[in-house]
């Protein structure tokens, strides 16, 4: 039997929240910590979650500890078919996450962009294809920075892979996102802007139907707005929402981004709910800069 994906594909078609990882004191993952910040999640109506995404410290987690994340994430949602999990790295070691995934119950998984100083096109699909071959089963969603990638490459693997659903575009052009999705298929994928709110409104009118946030774990009223607005086609009140969280996003995108995760878990340490502690090569931020963050924070509906 064929495999059609349709509530996969429509958990995409949402806000797809990207928790982040906290912290215990020892540093090590807190998860009383962790499932406390996705009840809240789930309780304020977010129902689709990407663990092990960028907000979540991806890269800085040990192989031991993203599982960790992984489970307790399934665990908490109960509900694999809106839980889209991060994996990446080397294709081994890539294609057992998402096995492992898939054995807890998830039914989506996010290829992060591949980790290599050369990365050739028809590699590209080489990566993402022995992955989504790995896990037929599986959704797949390919999380895509790079600008040199055309939309064909994106309907080659396809054409290979059913279970490509969906992709996360995050390359900061709208023009050439709305070029990309049409080379590519525009009704073929659910296209996910996955540079969060700050683009959501440029992406969506270009065809996106969802986005990613990571300002959601402080806010979830604020990105539920956003997507309400736009699911209406109300630009008008999308852009209100925009202005209120500009200044937050901002201060994420400063300088190459380094403070994106940071500016996050500062918001939530200010509200009580986590730690502050990020691990290298983030950082948390100074002291003098860190009264901004919980003044914004303090001023949304929480």
């Amino acid at each position: 039997m064929t495999t059609t994906f349709e509530t996969q594909r429509a958990a995409l078609a949402d806000v797809v929240a990207i928790p982040v990882t906290p912290f215990a004191e020892d540093g090590s993952v807190d998860p009383a910590g962790y499932r406390a910040l996705l009840r809240r999640l789930l309780d304020a109506g977010i129902t689709t979650l990407t663990p092990n995404g960028n907000t979540g410290e991806f890269y800085a987690l040990t192989p031991e500890e993203r599982r960790t994340v992984t489970e307790l994430t399934l665990e908490e949602t109960g509900d694999g078919s809106s839980v889209l999990v991060g994996v990446g790295h080397d294709v081994p070691t890539a294609v057992a996450s998402a096995r492992h995934a898939r054995d807890l119950g998830a039914r989506m998984v996010m290829v992060h962009q591949p980790v290599h100083p050369y990365v050739s096109q028809s590699g590209w699909v080489d990566y993402h294809r022995a992955i989504a071959e790995a896990v037929p089963d599986l959704g797949v969603v390919p999380y895509i920075r790079n600008a040199q990638l055309t939309g064909a490459r994106l309907t080659e693997l396809a054409d290979s892979c059913p279970n490509v659903i969906g992709v996360k575009y995050a390359v900061p052009d709208a023009a050439k996102f709305a070029a990309f999705a049409r080379d590519a298929g525009l009704e073929r994928f659910v296209w996910v802007a996955g540079l969060a709110e700050p683009y959501a409104p440029s992406y969506f009118s270009a065809g996106a139907t969802g986005f990613t946030s990571g300002l959601v774990n402080v806010a979830p009223s604020v990105s539920l707005d956003m997507i309400g607005a736009l699911r209406s086609g109300d630009y008008a009140t999308a852009m209100k929402v925009w202005e209120q969280i500009r200044r937050f996003e901002e201060l994420r995108a400063a300088n190459g981004s380094a403070n994106n995760v940071t500016v996050v878990k500062e918001a939530l340490a200010s509200l009580g709910l986590c730690r502050r502690e990020v691990r290298p090569p983030s950082r948390p931020l100074p002291e003098d800069e860190r009264a901004e963050v919980a003044a914004i924070a303090a001023g949304w509906s929480v």
